[in-house]
């Protein structure tokens, strides 16, 4: 039976209830032979049928779990129990690829693998995540073992059909109920396409099916980025080695992710060695991004932010109550199955004034919540030095994930002794609040970004330059 939206969805504060557990599927790699041909051409033709195809919902039964309309295989529901160790696999199979094309080695961009496995989330428990690994066609030129980039995706929503190992399955999701564009394929395939494997994370709880999505959690996504690195090296038939070098990718919430990832790599994940990271408009500081996002075009996040954290911390549940409206507690409940493209739909320039008892914004009820306001600190990054090279960009005139704060995380690691290119990207401003100004950065400065990190995974030394920040907006 399906609910109005999803057959697991919960009040907002009380996370998920996990299914009965699925029998294992077989493990599974397919690594294609080498071959660059065709493959940037693929890439493109990505982009195109991105805009075009419709995935209609696959029929459910009885005991499915279906968020809004899509029904989520039972390869997403985690196991009553977990592997002992950070990484380690617990299940995988065969994913096939929506967007590719017969090559004569085998086929392009690659072969894809989707994956669970094993990470510690924010109170140090253990939780299944899911995620991709994709073994590239293309021969990698740079020397040296194929590298690998563990890519960290921008934000997706919080229903399980979001998912970004699915988006590469189903680019668009498009079926009456929701809207889900898998738009993270074309950085995935443009790495591949340079002989780079990707190995994608889909987050703790996005896609696994026993709780909300913890978005913008910066231990939960740290620990499931740099655990996926792990998964990807247990994979039987991988090429990558534990000798591959290691990058990191992400813009948006994924550059958050990728710029957590590489300040707890000393301390979480010492067993991997970065040759650099890419931070695209990191959100660092969020009592800073929720002002930014209040209002504007994805004023949902806020909902999906507050419901990550009543997961994480049930003590929060009382202040959730308290302060919460009838129509706050029924938007972070519909806001629990939505994907970008449905909150947009629904929730664009929404103010959080409307949510609350007392008509306060979720930024005044931050500041007068001591709880609150410990939760939003306990997120900075910033806080630790990554020991590896990052390239952080932020678009100057980004008001959705706000440019100073971005600028601020290069600040604080070039002032710890970091390795920081720091990068102001100077766009006109496109219009205020309504994501073209967040979104205008991704596209133009993807190539740079892939290039930057594709020179580290070569053995190219990066050269700081935080020496010019007094210089740069």
């Amino acid at each position: 039976m399906e609910r109005p939206h999803s057959t697991h969805q919960p009040h907002p504060a009380s996370g998920r209830s996990p299914r009965a557990e699925r029998p294992l599927p077989s493990a599974h790699a397919g690594p294609a032979a080498p071959n660059r041909s065709r493959l940037l051409a693929t890439a493109l033709a990505a982009l195109a049928c991105l805009s075009v195809q419709a995935i209609p919902a696959a029929a459910a039964t009885t005991d499915d779990v279906v968020s809004r309309g899509v029904t989520i295989p039972a390869f997403y529901t985690p196991p009553a129990s977990l592997p002992s160790a950070n990484g380690a696999l617990v299940r995988s199979e065969p994913l096939p690829l929506a967007l590719s094309l017969p090559g004569l080695d085998g086929p392009l961009p690659g072969t894809a693998t989707r994956l669970m496995y094993r990470s510690t989330d924010s109170n140090g428990q253990p939780v299944a995540v899911t995620g991709a690994y994709i073994e590239p066609s293309a021969a990698w030129q740079g020397g040296g073992p194929r590298p690998l980039v563990a890519l960290a995706p921008g934000t997706m929503g919080q229903g399980d059909q979001c998912a970004a190992s699915m988006g590469l399955q189903h680019p668009i999701t498009l079926n009456g109920e929701t809207v889900s564009v898998g738009y993270e394929d074309l950085a995935i395939y443009r790495l591949l396409a340079s002989g780079t494997a990707v190995v994608v994370t889909d987050y703790v709880g996005l896609g696994a099916t026993d709780r909300l999505h913890t978005y913008v959690n910066r231990l939960d996504g740290g620990h499931a980025l740099l655990d996926a690195v792990r998964a990807a090296r247990a994979l039987t038939g991988a090429s990558i080695t534990s000798a591959s070098p290691v990058g990191l990718f992400g813009y948006s919430q994924g550059g958050g992710v990728s710029a957590s990832a590489a300040e707890l790599q000393p301390s979480y994940a010492p067993d991997i060695t970065l040759a650099g990271t890419y931070s695209g408009a990191p959100p660092a500081n969020l009592t800073d991004v929720i002002k930014g996002i209040d209002g504007s075009a994805l004023a949902g996040a806020l909902g999906w932010s507050l419901n990550g954290f009543l997961q994480s911390d049930p003590d929060l549940r009382a202040v959730a109550d308290a302060h919460l409206n009838a129509a706050g507690k029924a938007a972070l409940n519909d806001l629990s199955t939505m994907c970008v493209g449905d909150a947009i739909l629904g929730y664009a320039f929404k103010k959080s004034t409307s949510w609350t008892t007392d008509g306060e914004s979720v930024s005044e009820l931050v500041e007068n919540t001591p709880a609150l306001r410990a939760t939003l600190d306990n997120q900075r990054i910033g806080n630790l030095e990554p020991t590896s090279p990052v390239r952080l960009a932020t678009g100057i005139q980004d008001d959705i994930v706000p440019h100073a704060q971005a600028r601020q995380l290069a600040v604080d690691w070039c002032r710890k002794g970091a390795n920081i290119t720091y990068d102001a990207i100077n766009l006109p401003n496109l219009g205020d609040g309504l994501l073209t100004n967040h979104v205008a950065p991704l596209i133009t400065d993807q190539g740079d970004a892939i290039s930057w990190l594709t020179d580290r995974l070569s053995g190219r030394r990066a050269t700081s330059n935080c020496w010019t920040m007094p210089l740069q907006p």
